[in-house]
């Protein structure tokens, strides 16, 4: 005679399968929380994706603005670096010309004696220690007259120069390297129209109080 198996029912199907959920849940024996696997929300993970994003282009500007100042730091230091000496340049430059005023009237001596070769020397040293420092002079005659270069001291008529061209240098101007450490002091040519002779009126004036103050006596 045969066995019946024992029919189980939907019932004690669905009580045995949460017996099964309700064990998995329960503490491991070791006392250690029990390994749950848990899905990551969507909005949560969404959100983090974002403040990921916030942060790396947030890196990004620090750096780029970190490397914007390094780079000005740079070159504000070899600025600095490179104008050092310019407050001592502008102070010795009046020295360098009496020297050149010296050579200029050594020059209309007929025979320059020793003391002439050795001012010579010492400009020619002096200019080379200028000039391995950056110092360039300004050339000026012939140029058209620029207000950041030059100082108009007097306009002259020239027929044969240009209006407002420098025809004559004065004093000379100089370079540190790209910034003007003193302006040229030169003559311009005046503009065709105008006239600096002295009107007639003003020049009989002139001559009639010269009279005046110089009398003549006769014999």
């Amino acid at each position: 005679m045969k066995e019946e198996l024992p029919v189980v029912t939907n019932e004690e199907k669905n009580l045995g399968e949460r017996h099964e959920e309700s064990t998995e849940q329960q503490p491991s024996p070791d006392g250690g929380p029990a390994e749950l696997e848990i899905d990551p929300n969507a909005s949560q993970l969404a959100e983090l994706e974002k403040q990921v994003e916030y942060y790396k282009d947030l890196f990004y500007r620090k750096a780029a603005e970190f490397d914007n100042f390094k780079k000005r730091l740079e070159n504000d230091t070899a600025s600095v670096t490179r104008y050092a000496n310019e407050d001592l340049i502008v102070a010795i430059l009046p020295i360098l010309d009496d020297l050149e005023r010296s050579l200029k009237l050594g020059k209309e001596l007929q025979e320059p004696d020793p003391f002439y070769k050795g001012v010579e020397l010492i400009h020619q040293k002096f200019l080379k220690i200028l000039n391995a420092r950056g110092v360039r002079v300004l050339e000026c005659v012939g140029k058209e007259f620029d207000v950041s270069v030059h100082d108009a001291l007097l306009q002259v008529q020239r027929p044969d120069a240009p209006p407002h061209t420098v025809v004559e240098e004065v004093e000379k101007g100089y370079l540190l390297h790209n910034k003007v450490i003193r302006h040229a002091k030169v003559i311009v040519s005046a503009d065709s129209a105008h006239d600096e002779s002295v009107p007639e009126k003003d020049a009989t004036e002139k001559n009639d109080s010269q009279t005046k103050s110089n009398p003549q006596t006769k014999e």
